[in-house]
């Protein structure tokens, strides 16, 4: 797989990358490049930047200077990290409690990623951490929990597997609707409710980003929908999810 660099427009840029898993399977992984309004620039998530990938960043960012910060989203996304700081020495890295104990030769800002404090920082950005599951699981193959990011300007929503693309192929068509991550049920909190409130905030994230056009799935790719489409694909898998998702 090729990396790979989508301008997804108004300021929002789709990093496509790789990750080989069990020195055999490529399942893909992502980035993404978001220009402030101030004119410098973020990085959503840790990847290695090489060849033309590398040269198209770097020119749209004064050499890599004008980026003032890197948002790593997924606590259990920590792989590229400490390379990326060396490339961005300069850069703020933000990162969950487990990024900090996973890569702590980083120099991590005391202010984590999901704190309100980060969010107030970049009101470009909408953030949303899911309810009723664990964010950081305590076992390291649930990775459920992640923080999602949305760009309102470009309708782009970036989500490192709460919510994956599942693709079928239709005479030469793809259509593509939306799963939860396989690990969910696993992700529950050990509440009575955890269910119903990962129920009810899907849904209502469905319905406040129902603008969503651009959706960047960590390992399930890039997909363009058309208005409203993410809001009904997300409501129609959590209906059918949810009697599963509440009785636990």
């Amino acid at each position: 797989m090729h990396d790979r660099l989508h301008d997804l427009g108004n300021g929002f840029w789709n990093i496509r990358g790789s990750f080989v898993r069990d020195e055999m399977i490529d399942i893909g992984n992502q980035s993404a490049l978001v220009r402030l309004d101030s004119g410098k620039f973020i990085l959503l998530d840790s990847y290695t930047l090489t060849g033309t990938v590398k040269e198209q960043v770097m020119a749209l960012t004064s050499d890599g200077k004008d980026i003032e910060a890197v948002l790593n989203v997924h606590p259990f996304h920590t792989v590229h990290c400490a390379k990326v700081a060396k490339d961005f020495p300069h850069a703020t890295f933000y990162g969950s409690s487990r990024h900090h104990q996973e890569v702590p030769e980083v120099d991590w800002s005391a202010d984590l990623v999901e704190s309100d404090a980060v969010a107030k920082r970049y009101p470009e950005l909408q953030f949303s951490q899911p309810k009723g599951i664990d964010y950081i699981s305590s076992n390291d193959s649930v990775h459920s929990g992640s923080l999602l990011v949305y760009h309102p300007a470009s309708q782009s929503l970036y989500v490192d597997d709460t919510f994956e693309l599942a693709p079928s192929k239709l005479f030469n068509d793809v259509k593509a609707d939306i799963n939860l991550h396989a690990t969910t049920l696993k992700a529950l909190k050990d509440e009575a409710d955890a269910g119903q409130r990962y129920c009810d905030w899907a849904l209502n994230l469905a319905q406040k980003w129902r603008d969503v056009r651009y959706f960047c799935g960590a390992h399930s790719g890039l997909v363009v929908f058309e208005t409203g489409e993410f809001a009904e694909k997300l409501t129609a898998t959590i209906h059918k999810a949810r009697s599963t998702l509440e009785a636990g």
